[in-house]
């Protein structure tokens, strides 16, 4: 959610940034019903004011047994009470007009974001590691398949499309993932582990950005909840409408949840395997930081989520993503893209986005420093420790040898009982 003022006082760099995305003339718009809801508050004030004046004249002229004043006054207080009644309407119509536009305009990114309209626009920040060479790489279907572990056609009998079902080894090697994510981030780097839940009201999701304007990215229940789309929402809205103390920021959390998303944008993208599906586990971390601090534990964040990368020994590079390729609530965003053998390139494994106070005027969440009388809106962080499905992946592509067996990760193998390799039959 954007503040009205800033729009009134910097309108051309409003513009400007919306203008890139395909939303000229917003700006215009939202300072005409801006001027509209200030004029109806004003004359409301005004006529408010009035009445109470005249009420009071009623008063003193039934004392002073004018009746003929009093009648006139009365018809007065009567004119004004209808117009109370219609600026009053005047003032609700304009400012919901008003709150809808905002809700549904994107962030604006920060000054050392690059610009560019799509992914080729995004800089490459940084590369670690480089891929092994791979004769004739199998995909992780293939591979999968060919252990016995993955059974896409099964998932699809009793779910459709975009479902897997994984069996064995493989499966007691996603559990092992997620709970190595999550000893990383809790042990080594701070962050407070939440079990939260996964169905969540509107005013969440509004909250983290994902309503009104994403809602056919979502899956909604009959009883009028949502299924998270990343534990994101749950773990932000944990502050939703508090007044945090300065002084316990930044909170960091992380949880491993399972992910529901209905790609309903991505027809006929990855249609195969694993890459994109309707379910899937994800480890997110967010940071609820003071204003100041949010440049700062945006870099960190992003090292926690590399850290993962490189404990599993999976080569990647960072991303910074340029204006037109960034999420709807992010200001800065960078993504971690893991190297995928099979196809040849670096896939997206981790998004690490600032928030900044957008999020945070969708909830109403604040800090105060002690001692001081005022608020401020907290900033908010939010990125993948990472996607667990597509970590899994990785490890399966990249871990590969030629007879199809699968090497265990060393970081991995003491949650799987000193196992080396995943193969048929074991």
């Amino acid at each position: 959610m954007h503040d009205i003022r800033a729009i009134r006082e910097t309108p051309e760099l409003y513009e400007k940034h919306w203008a890139a995305k395909g939303l000229s003339g917003r700006v215009a718009e939202l300072l005409d019903l801006d001027g509209r809801l200030r004029a109806a508050q004003t004359t409301l004030q005004a006529a408010q004011a009035e009445r109470n004046e005249s009420s009071k004249k009623v008063g003193q002229a039934k004392a002073q047994k004018d009746e003929a004043q009093a009648t006139r006054l009365m018809a007065h207080v009567e004119t004004l009470r209808k117009t109370l009644e219609e600026q009053a309407e005047v003032e609700r119509e304009v400012g919901e007009q008003l709150r809808q536009i905002l809700a549904a305009l994107p962030n604006l990114p920060v000054a050392d974001v690059p610009p560019g309209e799509d992914e080729a626009g995004n800089v490459e920040v940084r590369r670690w590691s480089e891929p092994r060479r791979i004769n004739a790489p199998k995909d992780h279907v293939d591979l999968g398949e060919g252990l016995g572990m993955l059974d896409f056609e099964a998932a699809a009998r009793m779910s459709g499309s975009r479902f897997v079902i994984i069996k064995g080894p493989l499966a007691r090697l996603e559990r092992a993932l997620g709970q190595f994510m999550l000893d990383l981030q809790t042990a080594e780097h701070g962050y407070t582990e939440v079990s939260p839940p996964i169905l969540v009201r509107d005013e969440a999701l509004y909250g983290t950005g994902q309503l009104p304007k994403f809602a056919e990215d979502l899956f909604h229940t009959t009883d009028g909840r949502w299924l998270i789309p990343t534990a994101e929402v749950s773990l932000t809205n944990l502050v939703r409408g508090q007044i945090t103390a300065q002084e316990e920021l930044p909170l960091r959390l992380t949880a491993l949840t399972p992910c529901f998303r209905s790609e309903a944008g991505a027809s006929g993208r990855d249609t195969r395997g694993m890459i994109r599906q309707h379910q899937f586990y994800k480890v997110e971390l967010v940071s609820i930081t003071a204003p100041e601090q949010s440049e700062d534990e945006h870099e960190r964040m992003v090292d926690c989520a590399e850290a993962v990368l490189k404990r599993l020994e999976l080569p990647f590079r960072t991303m910074l993503l340029c204006a037109g390729d960034m999420g709807f609530s992010a200001r800065k965003t960078y993504d971690l893209e893991v190297w995928i053998p099979s196809e040849g390139r670096y896939r997206e494994i981790s998004s690490c986005s600032n928030c900044g106070d957008f999020q945070a005027r969708r909830m109403d969440a604040r800090t105060k420093a002690a001692g001081e009388k005022g608020t401020r809106f907290v900033h908010t962080l939010n990125g993948s420790g990472l996607a667990v499905g597509r970590t899994l992946v990785a490890i399966l592509e990249n871990y590969q040898d030629e007879g199809g067996r699968i090497a265990v990760p060393a970081a991995l193998q003491r949650y799987l009982g000193g196992l080396t390799h995943i193969e048929v039959g074991r």
